[in-house]
Parts: C-alpha cells; sequence; structure tokens
C-alpha cells in the first residue's frame, strides 16, 4: 500500500454555487484550496482529479427518479418549483447543477477507490461531505450524498466493516438513512441537539433498524457546547465503538460549522478543537483500519475566517505534515483573502486555544450536567447494543 495521501480535487467543483446570498458560498473551497498551496502542501499529497459519479454509481444510494430531477433542474433551473427538495431556499436549482454534483460525488468515491485498492492510504475530498441529500431528495444544501456513495462504492469493492464519524455540527441524516438496515455500516454523528438545529433529527434513540440495532450512534450535544466538553463528548463514545467495530476503513465528516463563529449553529468550538479532532480521527484509522482513512469536508459558513484554515490543518495531517498551531499564515494568501472577498484575513492557524483540553470520561461523570447527560444518553442507548459497558 502506497504511503502517499491523495486530495482529490478538481476546480470545476467551484462551481457549486446556489448562488450570491447563499450561506454555502463556493469561495470557501477555493481559498482552501489556495492555503494548501501556500503551505506547500502539494509536495506532500498527490493531487488527483477523479472523474465525476456516473449514473450507475449514483444509483448505489440515490433512486433514478431523483437522479432524472437533478438533471431537469440542472437544465432548467427555473421550472424546479421544489419538488424533491430541488428550488427551494436551501437547495435553489442551479445551472449544471447535475453535473458539479456528480463531480463531487465523484472524487469522494475516487478517494474510496484509491484507499480500498492500496493507491493511497489516506484520502482528503474537502468539497465533500454533503451528507444531508437523501436517496429520493436534496436537503440542507446538499444535492448527491458523496460520503454515502464513497461508504457505497467501499461495500462493492467488498469492504465487510466501514466505520463514518460526522463531526459537522448538524446531524448525519442522509448517511444514517442510507445505511439504517445495514450492519456493515457504523455511522456515529456528534452533533447540536435536534431540539435547536436543523435537520431535528440524531436523537440518542436512533440506533439502526432491527437487523442492524446499534450500528448508528448519535451523540446530541447541547447548544454552547464548548471545546472541553466537545472533545470529552468525542473521546467518551468514538474511540469505544471504532474499537469494538474494527473497521477496515475509516470514513470521516470534519463540518468546520461547530465552530464559535459559524453563522449557522450554536456550539462554541474552535478551530483548535477542530484540528484535535482532526488528530484523534487519523490516528484511530492507524490503530483499527490499518491506515485506510478518508477524510470529507461538510459544512461550514465562516468561509474566510474558520474553513480555509481548518481544512487545510485536515490535509497536513493526511499528508503526514502538520502544520503547527502557532504557525503564521503566508502573506500571499492573506492578500488574495482580502482581493477576493474584502475581509481581513487571520494571521495563524488558531485560534489561540491550542493545546486544548478536556476532562476524560474514566475519571467520572456528573449526573447533572448536561453535556454528561447528552454522553450517558448515548452511551445507554447503543453500548449495551454491541455488548459494551454503557
Amino acid at each position: 500500500m502506497s504511503g502517499r495521501a491523495q486530495l482529490m480535487w478538481d476546480e470545476a467543483v467551484t462551481g457549486y454555487d446556489f448562488g450570491p446570498d447563499h450561506p454555502m458560498d463556493p469561495v470557501r473551497l477555493a481559498l482552501t484550496r489556495r492555503l494548501v498551496d501556500a503551505f506547500g502542501l502539494d509536495k506532500d499529497v498527490e493531487v488527483v482529479a477523479a472523474k465525476p459519479a456516473g449514473e450507475s454509481t449514483l444509483r448505489l444510494v440515490h433512486r433514478q427518479d431523483y437522479i432524472e430531477a437533478v438533471k431537469a433542474a440542472s437544465m432548467d433551473p427555473e421550472a424546479a418549483r421544489g419538488a424533491y427538495g430541488i428550488g427551494t431556499m436551501d437547495d435553489p436549482a442551479f445551472a449544471g447543477m447535475h453535473e458539479v454534483s456528480a463531480m463531487i460525488a465523484g472524487q469522494s468515491v475516487g478517494a474510496a477507490e484509491a484507499v480500498w485498492r492500496g493507491e493511497a492510504l489516506h484520502a482528503v475530498n474537502f468539497a465533500g461531505g454533503l451528507h444531508h441529500a437523501m436517496p429520493g431528495g436534496a436537503s440542507g444544501f446538499c444535492i448527491y450524498n458523496d460520503a454515502s456513495l464513497a461508504i457505497a462504492r467501499l461495500l462493492e469493492l467488498g469492504a465487510e466493516r466501514v466505520a463514518y464519524i460526522d463531526v459537522d455540527v448538524h446531524h448525519g441524516d442522509g448517511v444514517q438513512a442510507a445505511f439504517w438496515e445495514d450492519p456493515r455500516v457504523l455511522t456515529v454523528s456528534l452533533h447540536e441537539h435536534p431540539r435547536t438545529l436543523f435537520p431535528q433529527t440524531g436523537w440518542p434513540e436512533e440506533t439502526g433498524a432491527e437487523a442492524a440495532e446499534g450500528s448508528a450512534v448519535n451523540l446530541a450535544l447541547p447548544a454552547g457546547t464548548g471545546d472541553a466538553g466537545w472533545l470529552r463528548a468525542f473521546h467518551a463514545v468514538v474511540p469505544e465503538l471504532v474499537a469494538d467495530f474494527r473497521p477496515q476503513v475509516l470514513v470521516t465528516q470534519h463540518g468546520a460549522d461547530t465552530h464559535f463563529e459559524d453563522p449557522l449553529a450554536h456550539l462554541a468550538v474552535s478551530l483548535d478543537a477542530q484540528r484535535a479532532v482532526q488528530v484523534a480521527c487519523h490516528e484511530l484509522a492507524h490503530e483499527y483500519a490499518d491506515g485506510r482513512w478518508i477524510a470529507l469536508g461538510g459544512g461550514g459558513y465562516a468561509v474566510v475566517e474558520v474553513v480555509p484554515r481548518s481544512w487545510t490543518h485536515l490535509v497536513a495531517i493526511a499528508a503526514g505534515r502538520e502544520i503547527a498551531p502557532e504557525t503564521v499564515i503566508p502573506e500571499g494568501w492573506r492578500q488574495e483573502v482580502f482581493a477576493r472577498t474584502r475581509q481581513l484575513a487571520p494571521a495563524r492557524m488558531t485560534d489561540g486555544r491550542w493545546p486544548v483540553s478536556y476532562a476524560g470520561w474514566e475519571a467520572g461523570y456528573d449526573p447533572a450536567d448536561r453535556l454528561d447527560q447528552a454522553v450517558l444518553a448515548t452511551r445507554r442507548a447503543v453500548f449495551p447494543l454491541r455488548g459494551l459497558l454503557a
């Protein structure tokens, strides 16, 4: 197996553009790619442009009638009136929507193929992680569910156990739905509580269909959860489940919208804590999946201040060339940010909270604490189903 990491990238993915007033501004992708280049990470990864996902691949997850609806809206955006979730405020139709959505999906599927076949040990598609798309409809800024397609392709290639960890602030509902009945896939989502955030799913009691009980795991965190609570929750649930499941491949989704500056959600996580979880996922892949790691992007709507730094850290970790948090950001990139957005760019690769610390679960818990109550709810719902002590 090659130890080299792949960065899945085609400039065409920046055409995933819902319009100037939509929060998912594709400049976040372009700026991330430029920051990766500014740090010279291109020398440490193989940059690969995979082909778009074809219809047979898309049908691994999505219904044919939905694919046809996306194509029709792509050809005539004005005719989209909300059917199949297309033409809504969240998911406006735009010309070329099918083509660019298939391109993003193709990068994640290509990552899965490269890692499974041993062409790369790690692969990153930060344009991916569009985890809300359902088999028969668009949802939450997501047209095709590239994360589910990557997992489905791994299963098609012969994988028997795939673990999916989603740390986006929103519940990974589309991926959970795709594999609800499949015990070969363990889906773990760490997200803001559904009482306070879209898509209002991801309750701890959602544990999988009867034939796959315990294969869906949901950790719903109270609004306002910060670094210490977020890391405590992650480490109280995720490593033990991954150790028990022993996946052949680890797929992770790293939405940057848990950040305290994100305008669409209510957690209070720093860039430094996001980086700590990225490092933890990398370590879990090496400890339990022979290093096979596919890392995806996701949400993130602080498009200058947060997203490019978070996902550049992710690429650097996968490349084996971690960027120290205190590192000064190259001036050329900061100038490009201002030229593109008229916003001032951050100066360093940290929010000033490194090293982040948290109290481990093994030291005990407080039954009156809201964060600990959330962790307990998840452990009690899922762990006994997997033969683990709650």
